[in-house]
């Protein structure tokens, strides 16, 4: 079976622009995670849809679905966590209860940031592919700009080589059974340098492989993000 998780368990601290989480912001006639489930709901690859939200803004998700008439069988919402590793484990924690925790390693976890409204199904059945064929996969679009390192925020402490340099989107997907494996291997205070999924795989050297990205397929996370998003479908402007 193939499994879709949308990530929607943060608040949106660096937008500070509604007190509301930007996942729930509107992008032109609807909400961004609405436009971003709507590209996994089109799909029809994916057995169920799990949405991690943030605890306060569970019922809001609800009714979210209900106005959009997206109350189907294969949704389901359930808590985020407090960051974004555990929101994984949670949707993790569901499925395995779903499908009675047996032949994990038949299953496909396909990832997903909920502000990234502008992924496309190429993009999602590339990952669907790839983590089918090698078990894990990331996102990634190659980097334009020079990537310059800094230690202190203050002084350049190197420039790596622009060539060998990606940037990694999301999805993120994995083979089910893999990616329960890597979690359980690794410690809690592991677990807390986690900013993305893949990166377990990288602590445990497992290969992961790239798929190609777009870059309009960017995660809205600061107001600059927002009106390129808003200006992409023609909505209005953002003071």
């Amino acid at each position: 079976m193939i499994f879709a998780a949308i990530l929607a368990g943060g608040v949106g601290s660096r937008m500070n622009i509604a007190d509301m989480p930007k996942q729930f912001l509107p992008l032109k006639a609807k909400p961004i995670i609405i436009h971003t489930l709507e590209k996994f709901i089109l799909n029809d690859r994916f057995d169920k849809i799990y949405i991690g939200v943030h605890p306060n803004w569970l019922l809001y998700m609800k009714d979210l679905l209900k106005k959009y008439n997206l109350q189907i069988e294969k949704i389901k919402i359930l808590p985020g966590g407090l960051d974004r590793t555990e929101t994984i484990l949670n949707i993790i924690k569901e499925i395995k209860a779903d499908v009675g925790g047996t032949n994990l390693s038949e299953h496909i976890l396909v990832t997903h940031d909920s502000v990234r409204p502008f992924v496309t199904s190429r993009i999602i059945n590339d990952n669907i592919d790839a983590a089918s064929r090698f078990g894990a996969c990331n996102t990634v679009v190659q980097a334009i700009d020079t990537i310059v390192v800094s230690e202190d925020a203050d002084t350049v402490k190197s420039i790596p080589l622009r060539s060998l340099m990606y940037l990694g989107q999301t999805p993120q997907s994995f083979n089910l059974e893999l990616i329960i494996k890597l979690y359980d291997s690794i410690s809690e205070s592991d677990k807390a340098t986690l900013t993305d999924a893949c990166k377990v795989c990288v602590l445990k050297n497992i290969p992961v492989k790239l798929v190609r990205g777009e870059y309009s397929n960017f995660k809205i996370t600061t107001i600059t993000d927002y009106k390129m998003a808003q200006s992409m479908l023609g909505g209005l402007g953002v003071d």
